[in-house]
This record gives C-alpha cells, sequence and structure tokens, in this order.
C-alpha cells in the first residue's frame, strides 16, 4: 500500500523548517489541550512532498493515533473533483458550460425566483433566463441550502426535508427532482450562495455518461489517477482507518458523533461533500491540478481547462457578490470563484496570507487545501472536527507563508 511519504528537505525547495515547525507546535497545542483529536498537514513545492506531519488521534477512545494511511471524510473538499470530471466530459463535448440544465434534466424547465412571503404563502416568478451548467459550478444558479437558516427560501429547503444537501432516503435523482421543485433565492448569474449545486452537477455526469457517478468517479479519475483509498464508502478492509468524527461540546472540549454513514454504498452518493480519501489520495489530485490537468503521464484535462477552472467567474469577490448575510463576511473578501473552486483574486484584502491566483476549497470537518501556482506549492491540511470554524486556517496559511519567506 502506497502512503504520503516526505520526498525532500524542506530547505532544498526553499522552505523554513523553523516556520514549519512552528505550524507543526501551534497545532499539537490544540491537540494536546484537547480541542483537536489529531491531524495530518502536508506541503509540497515543485512537486515533492518537503514537509509532513500527523499527529495526535483518529480515534481518542481507542488510542489509535493518525498516520499517513487514516482514510478522512473529505466533506466540500469532494466538490473540486466531481468539477473536474464535469470538465472532461465538457472537452468531449457532451456537456456545454452554456448548456441549460433543462436540456439533460428537464425538471430544471421552468426555474421560479423568489419574490416574497413565507412558508405556503411565497410567491415567486419565472427566472428571466435558464439555469446554466456554469451557474451551477460557480455557485450562481440560485439554489442554496436549508442549514442557512437565513431567507425563506432555506425554510422550503428545510420543509423538503432538506437540512443540509440532500433529502433523507432519495437517490441523486429523485434529490435533483426536489431541487427543481424549490423556489430560486435570485436570478441565475446575479449572485453567489454556497448549495446543493454540485449535487445537480453529479447528476448531469450520470444522465450524459449513462453511469452512476460513484463508478464514472472510480473509472475515469480515481483510477487514472492512481487515488486507491478514494471513493464514497469504505470498505470492509480499510474501515479500521477510517477516522473518527468529532464535535465541540457544551464545556468547550470536543466529543465523538455519529459521521455520514460510509461503511457500504450510499443510496445517494453526494457530489457536494461525500467522498472519503487519504492524505496521498489528495495530494495527487493537488498534483494534477498544479501541473495544469496531468499527472504521471496520465492527461485528464488539457491546461487551458484547468486554467479556466482555476480563474475567477464572479464579478469582484464572494464578500461582494455573495448573498448576504452568510457569505458577506469579512473572510471572503478577496477571494472570487472559479469551477468548483475558491480563487484568491485580491491578497491584500484576504483575511489569511495567500497569493493572488492559489485556488482550493475546505470541508466542513476541518480539511482544507490549497494550490498556489506562483510559488509552485501545495498544501493540505485533515482533521475531523466540527464546526470546522473551531480550527483557524489563516494560522496555518500565516505559517506557510512565512516557510516561503514571505
Amino acid at each position: 500500500m502506497d502512503q504520503l511519504r516526505q520526498e525532500v528537505d524542506p530547505v532544498e525547495v526553499g522552505l523554513d523548517p523553523v516556520a514549519l515547525d512552528r505550524l507543526d507546535r501551534f497545532f499539537a497545542r490544540r491537540v494536546e489541550v484537547g480541542q483537536l483529536p489529531g491531524y495530518l498537514v502536508s506541503v509540497a513545492r515543485h512537486g515533492r512532498v518537503a514537509h509532513l506531519t500527523s499527529y495526535g488521534l483518529r480515534d481518542r477512545e481507542a488510542g489509535v493515533p493518525v498516520t499517513a494511511d487514516t482514510v478522512w471524510r473529505l466533506y466540500s473538499m469532494t466538490k473540486p473533483v466531481a468539477s473536474v470530471a464535469a470538465l472532461m466530459l465538457h472537452e468531449q463535448g457532451l456537456l456545454d458550460l452554456d448548456d441549460p440544465v433543462a436540456r439533460h434534466l428537464p425538471a430544471f424547465a421552468d426555474p421560479q425566483v423568489y419574490v416574497s412571503g413565507t412558508g405556503a404563502d411565497v410567491r415567486t416568478r419565472p427566472a428571466e433566463g435558464p439555469i446554466l451548467i456554469r451557474h451551477l459550478l460557480t455557485h450562481t444558479a440560485g439554489l442554496t441550502m436549508g442549514a442557512y437558516r437565513t431567507h425563506p427560501v432555506d425554510a422550503l429547503y428545510r420543509a423538503a426535508g432538506i437540512e443540509i444537501t440532500t433529502p433523507k432516503d432519495a437517490d441523486l435523482a429523485e434529490a435533483c427532482e426536489v431541487y427543481a421543485g424549490l423556489p430560486l433565492q435570485f436570478e441565475p448569474g446575479t449572485e453567489w450562495n454556497y448549495s446543493v449545486a454540485t449535487n445537480v452537477i453529479g447528476r448531469l455526469i450520470e444522465v450524459v455518461t449513462g453511469r452512476p457517478i460513484d463508478a464514472f468517479l472510480a473509472e475515469r479519475v480515481f483510477g487514472p489517477l492512481g487515488m486507491t483509498d478514494t471513493g464514497f464508502w469504505v470498505p470492509g478492509e480499510r474501515a479500521d482507518r477510517l477516522a473518527v468524527l468529532y464535535q465541540e461540546d457544551q464545556d468547550g472540549g470536543i466529543a465523538p458523533i455519529p459521521g455520514p454513514p460510509v461503511h457500504e454504498r450510499p443510496r445517494l452518493p453526494a457530489c457536494t461533500g461525500g467522498l472519503v480519501a487519504t492524505a496521498r489520495d489528495y495530494h495527487r489530485f493537488m498534483e494534477f491540478l498544479r501541473r495544469r490537468g496531468e499527472l504521471d503521464g496520465v492527461r485528464l484535462l488539457s491546461a487551458e481547462t484547468v486554467d479556466t477552472m482555476t480563474a475567477n467567474h464572479i464579478p469582484g469577490d464572494l464578500h461582494t457578490f455573495g448573498s448576504k448575510p452568510i457569505h458577506g463576511q469579512p473572510g471572503n473578501a478577496g477571494l472570487g470563484f472559479g469551477l468548483g473552486v475558491s480563487v484568491v483574486v485580491d491578497a491584500d484584502r484576504t483575511e489569511s496570507p495567500e497569493s493572488e491566483g492559489s485556488y482550493g476549497w475546505t470541508g466542513a470537518a476541518g480539511s482544507t487545501f490549497w494550490v498556489d501556482p506562483r510559488n509552485d506549492l501545495t498544501v493540505q491540511f485533515m482533521a475531523q472536527l466540527r464546526p470546522a470554524g473551531m480550527l483557524s486556517f489563516h494560522e496555518l496559511k500565516g505559517f506557510v507563508r512565512e516557510a516561503l519567506g514571505g
């Protein structure tokens, strides 16, 4: 079994080991005071892993440590993977970014936009234009999630059984029928609102390929990229490597909680956040992006398509274009959004020290990744702790910036 390993001394690739040691000591302290069960962090430059640390426990109750082969729930770090799959079909001519979604999923043929009211008294109007595939990839379709609790449409999602992203006991086709029957928060293309959109992408992939989304990803993405421990469930022989999911408790500590069931194929393989993977596998995905669509002689996307994916596709940034109050917080200043990833468009306005053009995304249980083309760098941090806000990626990015000499 292949595992992620440090390949080069940090100094050889221009990284300061003292800053990287400070990074480790910062997060180790979080483990030692009981605010984090365990973590894994890797920093690679010029394609070689220069720093790799695993610390703490993946199962505190059983005393099992985090190791390089630990399997992590990726949550929303699933979305960039599904977006890559959609762009592969775009290159094949099976999907066009400006296709109306209804061309492939007829339930979306008559989108209605929220006007006023709540519950049964909600008033809507026909959308002025169709939902396009690019709207799904950029989260500008007008879709939402019930968990936000800031807009009357969020309440309609909850009433339809969608607390987070999926109705209970639905498959992907059924979930998309439910989404299509709910009002949009806004006219497609006019705002950014993080949403269930990537599940619709997953269903589009199923329809145009005739393959279940999990089978398509396994055959066309994970297999070619050598991501041998990635999927929507953890087979029995790997089950003991799955990290336990933890949550902040009322006393300020952490306690284990049930995670999404991943020990058998789910009825709905969620492209919004259903994948599990090892750090080695996600490192390979990051390197595929860093190398602009190719890894170890296998090319899945053209360099031009990866450039398009990782460019900003919204006016301004998430702070100004995002649906308030959820996305108007200061942390979204300076960040644009591409096709499935956030993109730094104004480094001076970001809360975290990053280079302009860096792109990546974060998962709900404290995992994050980014690719920094300017510094030829890939970074990932894996943890299993909800809410992810208990962790500070600002410090993580600060230490990496220090290691670069910034």
